[in-house]
């Protein structure tokens, strides 16, 4: 992952006050969705995604 990559997860997890464990867990789900799409590495569009869905479950 690139700086920006990371930053932008840093700034999901201040933005939405989410925990540590929540940010662990969204590079996981990551990581899941760079594999399903065939990437060896994880993309600013594998996190973002991934970011989506954890929001979509604080949501509720």
């Amino acid at each position: 992952m690139s700086d920006q990559d990371f930053q932008l997860v840093e700034k999901a997890i201040s933005r939405f006050g989410l925990s540590a464990r929540a940010y662990h867990r969204i590079l996981k789900v990551a990581r899941t969705i760079a594999d399903l799409a065939g990437s060896p590495d994880i993309q600013t569009v594998h996190l973002t995604e991934a970011i989506g869905y954890r929001r979509l479950d604080t949501a509720n």
